[in-house]
């Protein structure tokens, strides 16, 4: 058996997503078989105790404490990219221009502006052979994936509605200790770009349709927290006598949207043009409504998403994410949604894992990741999402932002 030729990776970042990213490389080629090697070669952070600590941890090979230190050796392939938006530009760019292929955290930055350059250097160096990807972990859970699959092959018919919510309570404590994600300058936005990105993307993914309009609403419930405290996940305790500081994010943020019409919508210049619905005698694209918020108690990770067509339905919750809802017109027309468990040999990706019924978690979606990111780059094609899917989604978070800025006057995207 011919051995296969090493990926050397590069990490920006080892805190929750370097975690689960440095799980992904080290897992998806003992149960996948990919083109290429991954070796876990460096991982970079400022704080060298602390960096060291974590490549022990993880099974990093080496550090460095400079970003730049770590684009710069020869002896790395590809940069992988774990670090808060504010930065993400500045490493993808410089990586890419060195000739070191990209993946990249969502959202792919802080503003459509950096987006825009990051996507435009990603397209030159691919030309170039060097190829980059956004990581929307949740294109890879499986049954979102066979939802993809479902209404390509056309079992929901036209899509008419679009609802997703992305429900978690870790905020929901006003005392909660005042992280960078809390910082605009950092984070680039609160639950609109940590969480509702997510939702964005799964639904211009799987409906094959882009944004093309809003009208949103967004709202900071606590608007000053404890600088210091007990950090415990993503959240914590804070000091209730100690110094605060202003939270500048969205706490929640809620938005209804047009959808692009399809192509096939008979529609000359229909609402993908203009995003505010139908212009001809065809069907207009699908309406939808999206929610975001780190504010509702008793929800630890709802992601949750539904469509509903012209033949039929399908229903997503993460919090029980190892099952589809499904309901077909034709085949059950006086009964309601039947539960298909995606853990079958034929389900996307459950054929590398464990027997049917054995079900798989939250770090599998970034193995997934992991597997076709390689598969792509050993087969020289372009990765998805790209940079440019991902400027996509950066482009509906603007006009989100733009929409509840202005009274939620509605937004072409």
């Amino acid at each position: 058996m011919t051995e296969s030729k090493p990926l050397r990776v590069g990490m920006v970042g080892y805190s929750f997503m370097g975690a689960a990213h440095s799980h992904a490389w080290r897992t998806a080629p003992r149960f996948f078989d990919l083109p290429l090697a991954p070796q876990l070669a460096a991982v970079a952070g400022r704080n060298e105790e602390a960096v060291w600590a974590a490549a022990t941890k993880y099974g990093w090979d080496s550090v460095e404490t400079d970003w730049r230190r770590l684009i710069e050796r020869d002896d790395i392939d590809l940069i992988d990219i774990c670090t808060p938006g504010n930065t993400h530009a500045e490493i993808a760019i410089a990586a890419l221009e060195a000739g070191k292929h990209v993946l990249c955290e969502k959202p792919l930055a802080n503003s459509v502006a950096e987006a825009e350059k990051m996507t435009a250097v990603a397209e030159a160096a691919a030309a170039r052979g060097v190829l980059s990807m956004c990581g929307f972990s949740y294109r890879r859970t499986p049954a979102l994936a066979l939802a993809k699959r479902m209404v390509d092959d056309g079992r929901l018919g036209q899509i008419r509605h679009v609802r997703a919510q992305y429900l978690q309570d870790w905020l929901s404590d006003a005392d909660a200790p005042l992280t960078w994600r809390m910082d605009k300058s950092k984070s680039g936005s609160g639950s609109l770009g940590d969480i509702g990105a997510h939702s964005i993307d799964a639904a211009q993914w799987i409906t094959g349709l882009n944004i093309s309009g809003v009208s949103a609403l967004m709202e900071t419930f606590v608007k000053e927290r404890p600088v210091g405290g007990d950090f415990v996940g993503l959240g914590g305790r804070g000091g209730t006598d100690g110094p605060k500081g202003p939270v500048t994010v969205d706490d929640a943020a809620l938005f209804t949207a047009r959808f692009e019409a399809p192509d096939d919508a008979g529609i000359a210049g229909g609402p993908g043009k203009t995003g505010l619905g139908k212009t001809g005698s065809g069907p207009a694209g699908p309406i939808g409504i999206f929610e975001a918020t780190r504010f509702a108690l008793g929800r630890k990770n709802a992601m949750r998403l539904e469509l509903n067509g012209t033949k039929g339905s399908i229903a997503f919750d993460f919090e029980d994410m190892n099952s589809l809802q499904f309901y077909e017109s034709s085949l059950e027309p006086d009964a309601g949604f039947r539960k298909i468990m995606v853990t079958e040999p034929s389900h996307p990706y459950t054929g590398n894992w464990w027997p049917t019924g054995h079900g798989l978690g939250y770090e599998h979606g970034f193995t997934h990741q992991v597997v076709d990111l390689v598969t792509a780059i050993g087969a020289g094609e372009q990765p998805s999402p790209s940079f440019a899917d991902a400027l996509q989604v950066q482009k509906v978070l603007a006009a989100v932002e733009a929409s509840a800025e202005n009274s939620s006057r509605w937004q072409i995207v």
